[in-house]
């Protein structure tokens, strides 16, 4: 539902920029996600925190870190859309990106004064995974926008200033040679709301 939502951008007036966040709780039954990161785990957690859940689960979709539903609900996902559409969004632009090095190198700029926290994170374009143990053991599965890395940069890295973001995995596995997205946004303190977004593609080599 995440590829189809990233391919075909249903809502109208909504651009979705998505991210997959692979989670390690399920890497102990035998089969390890190769994609999987602590950082993605500890994530939800704060996400279950903020949002009073009794457990963390998957599939689930955040959207604009106001909403959460089950990943596999169209219904909550088209309404959830519509509700972030309606709400307006800071203006943020990245600038002079490009892959060098293992890394990304770029500039953000949003309006003087706003306060909000950057967080910028680095993701596979698409990746696959063959499964070899679990309820979809003998499965080729397909992912989309699968985050390698992610920064949180603070509210200071919005003038325009050179940031960088290490590849991680980018760098050493055969996904390096594919398409590399940048995604940055913005995250509202006290709430964790997101209120602003970009994404530039990247492609590492170049």
């Amino acid at each position: 539902m995440l590829e189809e939502l990233d391919k075909t951008q249903p809502i109208a007036g909504v651009h979705a920029i998505v991210l997959s966040e692979h989670v390690t709780y399920w890497d102990h039954l035998g089969w390890r996600d190769p994609f999987s990161l602590e950082e993605m785990t500890e994530r939800q957690k704060e996400y279950g925190d903020r949002f009073g859940l009794q457990d963390i689960y998957t599939p689930q979709m955040v959207v604009d870190g106001a909403a959460q539903f089950v990943g596999s609900d169209p219904r909550a996902l088209a309404a959830a859309m519509k509700s972030a559409g309606a709400r307006p969004k800071e203006e943020i632009a990245i600038e002079n990106a490009r892959w060098a090095n293992g890394q990304a190198e770029f500039s953000v700029r949003a309006r003087e004064g706003l306060h909000a926290r950057l967080v910028a994170a680095l993701a596979a374009d698409a990746t696959h995974s063959e499964v070899a143990r679990g309820e979809n053991a003998g499965r080729t599965l397909h992912h989309v926008a699968v985050v390698r890395v992610m920064k949180e940069f603070g509210g200071d890295a919005l003038d325009g200033r050179a940031l960088k973001l290490g590849g991680g995995d980018l760098v050493h596995q055969d996904e390096a040679s594919g398409p590399v997205r940048l995604v940055v946004f913005l995250v509202e303190p006290g709430t964790g709301h997101v209120v602003g977004a970009a994404t530039a593609r990247l492609k590492s080599g170049e």
